[in-house]
């Protein structure tokens, strides 16, 4: 893998920056981890689920994550980075 597909990219950097430590996590364990629900989300970072619902609903504003809905279980949605910042 190339550093530019491991690492976010500048605009998500900056996008981050104005954002909660919680946000930060979040992004960080979704580009290590990949895509992962919000419950996944909360086990594998140790935030409330709360926090987490916090957190992604500030990075879809910030454009950073994308959501689908799971195929799996309609009733989740899945998480990932958006696809421009990978």
């Amino acid at each position: 893998m190339t550093e530019q597909t491991v690492s976010m990219a500048a605009t998500t950097r900056s996008a981050l920056a104005d954002l909660p430590p919680g946000a930060k996590l979040v992004a960080k364990t979704l580009e290590y981890g990949g895509e992962q629900t919000q419950s996944q989300i909360s086990e594998s970072t140790l935030l409330p689920p709360r926090t987490v619902r916090f957190a992604l609903s500030e990075l879809e504003e910030n454009d950073v994550v994308d959501s689908r809905i799971s195929f799996m279980d309609a009733r989740k949605r899945i998480y990932s980075l958006s696809a421009d910042e990978q």
